[in-house]
């Protein structure tokens, strides 16, 4: 508490003006929006009365704006957002439990002791049928406007005109991005994701569908190749089924349909075949002038703060507003980032039909991610909450005003779902800002606008994206990287000359001219991830009024994948045969099979940028000789994506890489506003005892964007002046092997793989197998490798390193093979040994991933991509599969699917996590 009163009177030099360093979003708020840093001590006039500020107020964070009493709401768009929990004078900061501790675990000084108010609880959201405003849509212009595009035969021009490659699941991945580069010239394009890849069917299956039907179906798209893997689920053919059975039209741009049934090389030289008679086919096409009806826009936002809600997202929606006068589209979507702001979505709405259905989407949205223990509350981001956005209510509402006041809500649809009809659509989806891309684009929209106010570094491959940041400040920093400086709006440009200004370049970038992000070459692709619980679970599930909460540690856990004693499987010890041909390497103290140079991004929005730095770091030798290889873990995880269970099984899974004995040196890379940003693995790597010195760390955001994030990442590892790692003489003893076989095996190869995971325990390595993989449930195996039939469970959980050396068995929450290698490397796993049998497996990109088969089928039709064939007995077997992990082990062989480009990597959200 303070009093104004008797503050004594300042020198004017030293008073600053409320208009220079405040912002209220509406007349009327109680609160205001500080614009800038304001220390503790900071003297303000209020309307003629100076106020010294008791407590430092970041920018973007709320201080009273007008006395508030005890229990009193706090307004922002004249929405309650908190209530204070004592009375509040002019000047004090307004923080929550949340926003405190967010603003404290970056180490800001001259904070309050505790929290001034307290989130408003999230009631359900009454409508007042007989109160709504069925109005009319924006008025049209008289003579609509046009933009250059490529016609389609059906439905709007396209912006773009790109080959697209579609992997039809996560199995197809690598594939269809590894053709893409080899094509190399940014038109021929790949769409990879991290969907559809296990075994079973999934429960997003009819999203993943409607998705990639809309992806080959998008105007942008002038020719696509659909790749799908032999024997697959969602494979090609279930696309056309799910086509010809909703009434979807045909594809008329040049495509074909193809299947991998051979070698990843031939494969890839089949396949290129395809696509090499339509590049000049696709070329060959022109730009033509098309009606700016033929414009659909995907109105998002990501890395969201306290202006987006005053800048960017008003202007967005000003420019959809123009786009619709035109005769357009403009999509708007994030369903749990309108749970707070229903009201002010149905301010304007077609019909009560329409009403109706977005607020049974929103309840269904929040069932769905109740399922799984979790409530919107969850939703805003670490560097949401630090850069001023408190809560749901107040994301919901910034967020909201990309639907401008003057435009009136004209249909909801599904994800992914075509377009009923022109004017503003709402899309159901996740606040995951790359996930709800995704549905838009497969939806038909040819453009993306894309409010920042952290400055979002994304693009998806073939539709551009404008990026609209909300300060100056932010813009001047990333200029490079954004498109419209929202900001100035803040500074006195009116709304309406930005509009007109942002409009013309919405035109261009239609046109042709490239956006920010097309011009750095950024591409990203999620797809609405799986979720795992179908209904409420008792013990687990929350209410939807979002009141009912579960500490994680009364969670069962297997669900909340909960580490594990640790205690190796106990077996009798024998005779391990002497491998003294490994030449490992010693390196600062351990002897290991190589010495990783790791940049690891720590949320989905910067892993593109960690595999070009990495991909340049190995090329230009940023480490000298002190590292064999340098390696990025791009992933979908860390952002846009529910807390809990989830998070902790993420958390240990990136540590796991970080203190992985072959990481020799390791640097964090930040995208700036994730809820798992650097300072968050710092306090994390302080619990596991690790020291965060160790580690670089690099911001694309804080840092000014890509050129000097480069540098700075650049000159870490060029920081170092380490000896190069020593070859040694060692034996399998040194090593931690996971052991995997997919596919029908035979009694003698699992007899063989027992015999090899023995071989490796007994020389005093560890060997790590999955809970849910083919060779802990098999009798023969188990037999032959533990003496017994009887069913063996975990000792560890999923990413979790052990201590104790010898057989491991780690805890599996699903069947996807990339998953299950993450898992496995994670917790310390420096190679995979994996018997195949009709078909074969990617590679991960920091675990050598080896495959041997014994099956004859198998051997004749993808032998080129086996790194070993096994025959004979069991024993003889065992020498194949021990013999190519030593010459793997000692550098002096490559697994074929790391060598050819076949590789992924992919984190898994568990049985509990969802899309947030």
């Amino acid at each position: 508490m303070h009093d104004s009163s008797s503050t004594s009177q300042p020198e004017a030099e030293t008073m600053l003006r409320f208009d220079e360093i405040g912002v209220l979003p509406e007349p009327g708020d109680n609160v205001a929006i500080s614009s800038r840093r304001l220390e503790a001590g900071t003297v303000v006039d209020f309307a003629g009365t100076p106020v010294t500020l008791p407590h430092t107020v970041l920018e973007g964070h709320r201080f009273v704006a007008r006395p508030v009493a005890t229990g009193e709401p706090l307004l922002s768009w004249h929405t309650p957002f908190a209530r204070a929990l004592r009375d509040l004078e002019i000047g004090d900061y307004v923080c929550t439990p949340t926003s405190l501790a967010a603003v404290a675990a970056r180490g800001v000084e001259g904070l309050p002791s505790e929290p001034s108010a307290k989130n408003e609880p999230l009631d359900p959201y009454e409508l007042d049928e007989s109160a709504l405003n069925l109005g009319r849509q924006v008025t049209s212009v008289e003579q609509p406007g046009t933009f250059l595009g490529y016609p389609r035969e059906q439905g709007p021009a396209g912006t773009r005109n790109h080959v697209v490659l579609m992997a039809t699941s996560s199995r197809s991945s690598g594939f269809v991005t590894e053709l893409a580069r080899r094509f190399g010239d940014g038109f021929v394009v790949p769409v990879a994701h991290t969907e559809g890849g296990e075994e079973g069917t999934p429960n997003n299956l009819a999203f993943l569908l409607a998705t990639l039907a809309g992806f080959a179906l998008n105007p942008n798209v002038g020719a696509v190749l659909i790749v799908d893997t032999e024997g697959e689920l969602v494979s090609g053919q279930a696309i056309k089924d799910f086509m010809a059975e909703r009434g979807y039209p045909a594809i008329r741009v040049p495509h074909a349909y193809f299947t991998r049934r051979a070698g990843f090389e031939a494969d890839l030289t089949a396949a290129g075949r395809l696509v090499e008679p339509w590049l000049p086919i696709v070329a060959a096409q022109e730009r033509q002038e098309v009606p700016l009806a033929d414009l659909w826009i995907g109105l998002q936002c990501g890395g969201s703060d306290a202006f987006s809600g005053v800048s960017a997202n008003p202007l967005s929606g000003a420019v959809a507003r123009e786009v619709i006068r035109h005769g357009g589209i403009a999509v708007l979507a994030e369903t749990d980032e309108l749970i707070g702001a229903e009201g002010y979505v149905l301010k304007n709405v077609r019909d009560l039909p329409t009403a109706r259905r977005f607020l049974k989407t929103v309840q269904s949205f929040k069932e769905r991610v109740g399922w799984h223990g979790h409530t919107a509350e969850g939703n805003p981001s670490g560097g949401n909450v630090y850069r001023g956005l408190y809560n749901i209510v107040l994301k919901s509402v910034g967020a909201a005003r990309k639907l401008d006041r003057d435009v009136r809500l004209d249909h909801v649809i599904d994800y992914a779902e075509r377009m009923p009809g022109h004017g503003f659509v709402f899309m159901d989806s996740p606040g995951n800002d790359l996930e709800s891309v995704a549905g838009q684009v497969a939806s038909g929209c040819n453009l993306i606008f894309f409010t920042t106010g952290n400055g979002s570094i994304t693009n998806f491959p073939f539709v551009p994206t404008i990026k609209f940041v909300t300060t100056t400040t932010r813009y001047d920093l990333l200029h490079a990287e954004m498109d419209v400086d929202a900001g100035r709006y803040l500074t006195g440009t009116p709304m309406e000359t930005l509009t007109e200004e942002t409009f013309a370049l919405t035109v261009q970038v239609a046109s042709g001219q490239p956006s920010a992000g097309e011009r750095a070459g950024h591409s990203q692709v999620s797809i609405w991830r799986n979720w795992r619980q179908t209904a409420p679970r008792p013990g687990i599930s929350i209410t939807t009024d979002g009141r009912t909460t579960i500490p994680l540690t009364a969670l069962p856990t297997e669900d909340r994948d909960a580490p594990l004693v640790g205690t190796p499987i106990a077996t009798a010890a024998g005779p391990a045969t002497e491998f003294n041909e490994l030449r490992l390497l010693r390196v600062d103290g351990r002897v290991v099979p190589e010495a990783v140079g790791l940049i690891l991004p720590t949320s989905l929005c910067s892993g593109q940028i960690a595999l070009r730095l990495a991909a340049q770091g190995e090329q230009e030798r940023w480490a000298g000789d002190a590292v064999t290889r340098m390696v990025a873990l791009p992933h979908t995880e860390g952002c846009g994506s529910s807390g809990g269970a989830s998070e902790e099984t993420f958390a240990r899974t990136m540590l796991g890489y970080l203190l992985h004995p072959n990481t020799r040196m390791a640097l964090l890379l930040e995208h700036g506003c994730e809820k798992t940003h650097n300072d968050y693995f710092r306090s994390r790597l302080v619990e596991a005892g690790a020291d965060p010195s160790r580690f670089g760390w690099a911001s694309i955001q804080a840092d000014g964007g890509l050129d000097a994030v480069t540098g700075r990442v650049r000159d870490w590892f060029g920081g170092f002046n380490l000896p190069a790692p020593e070859e040694v003489q060692s034996t399998l003893g040194e090593l931690t092997i996971a052991l995997e076989a997919r596919g029908p095996l035979t009694t003698e190869t699992a007899e063989a793989l027992a015999l090899t995971g023995r071989e490796i325990v007994n020389a005093g390595g560890s060997v790590v197998l999955s809970s849910r993989g083919a060779l802990l449930n098999d009798d023969r195996f188990r037999y032959a490798a533990f003496g017994t039939t009887t069913p063996v469970g975990p000792t560890i959980a999923h990413g979790q390193r052990f201590t104790a050396k010898g057989w491991h068995v780690m805890r599996m929450p699903g069947t996807d093979w990339m998953e299950t290698v993450t898992g496995f490397g994670a917790g310390g796993v420096q190679q995979v040994l994996a018997h195949v049998a009709g078909g074969t497996l990617s590679a991960q990109r920091f675990v050598p991933v080896i495959e041997f088969s014994s099956d004859p089928e198998t051997v004749a039709q993808y032998g080129d991509d086996l790194d070993a064939v096994a025959s004979g007995n069991a024993s003889e077997q065992a020498a194949v599969a021990l013999e190519t992990l030593a010459a793997v082990a000692s550098r002096q062989q490559v697994p074929k699917a790391v060598a050819s480009g076949n590789v992924g990597f992919q984190i898994t959200r568990g049985l509990l996590g969802t899309s947030m």
